[in-house]
């Protein structure tokens, strides 16, 4: 697509993506869209991007998915969205170098974890950042490093997938990208001392090409988070005028 920009309220809907071509629908700092986009690095598959402003969403864009969220998938008049469904749906259509795993058992533990992060972790994350009361910072935070410890447990090999890294990996690293955005704004990080397996971890992670492709520095999350906490999210922040 012509620009790296939000399309917004009034914007014209794009002409369908030409014959097997992938298109993805999606917002450059949405970890969920990161979800996807690190899965499609990581599969090596070709896609176009159009990034929409989650704010003023484009009347065309509910057309695309009724819950108007990001990560969707469009190829051949064929629409996926949700980023755990897109990017099971990309295994299935680019079948080589599958990273959902094939064992049951190991689907359903990687499964496992990602609810237990859904339920102790990832509302107390976004809590911190949309919560302007701060007198509630310190309790939410410790909610949240409780979680993280968790999560910490839940790391018994290098990589959450095994020796290494694979779906459960890709399906959590975005949140890990931006906990920047939580040191330098609530005072919370993740730290040697108290979560080593996850800071060796996310060391591992950082030296993956399709980690590297995906990547925004720790400065624009923290940009980027800023506005989020006024209300006012940029969502075209860092993009040349």
């Amino acid at each position: 697509m012509p620009s790296e920009k939000a399309m917004k309220t009034g914007s014209t809907c794009p002409p369908p993506p030409v014959p097997g071509k992938l298109r993805l629908y999606s917002m450059r700092l949405c970890p969920y869209a990161e979800r996807t986009r690190l899965f499609l690095a990581a599969k090596g598959i070709e896609y176009e991007t159009v990034n929409i402003h989650l704010k003023e969403k484009p009347d065309w864009f509910f057309e695309k998915t009724p819950i108007a969220k990001v990560p969707v998938l469009e190829k051949d008049g064929k629409i996926v969205y949700e980023s755990l469904v897109c990017n099971e749906y990309l295994d299935g259509i680019y079948p080589d170098k599958c990273i959902t795993p094939r064992d049951p058992l190991e689907k359903a533990r990687q499964s496992m974890v990602l609810a237990l992060w859904d339920s102790k972790v990832i509302g107390f994350y976004y809590k911190l950042i949309l919560t302007k009361d701060r007198d509630e910072w310190p309790a939410v935070a410790k909610q949240l490093v409780d979680g993280m410890q968790a999560i910490e447990n839940a790391l018994t090999q290098p990589f959450f997938s095994g020796d290494k890294a694979g779906a459960l990996d890709y399906n959590l690293w975005p949140w890990f990208e931006r906990f920047s955005m939580l040191k330098s704004c609530v005072g919370v990080e993740v730290s040697a001392d108290k979560f080593p397996k996850l800071t060796a971890w996310m060391e591992r992670m950082m030296q993956l090409p399709e980690v590297k492709a995906c990547y925004f520095p720790p400065e624009l999350h923290v940009q980027f988070g800023k506005t989020m906490m006024s209300g006012s999210p940029d969502y075209d922040i860092g993009l040349e005028e």
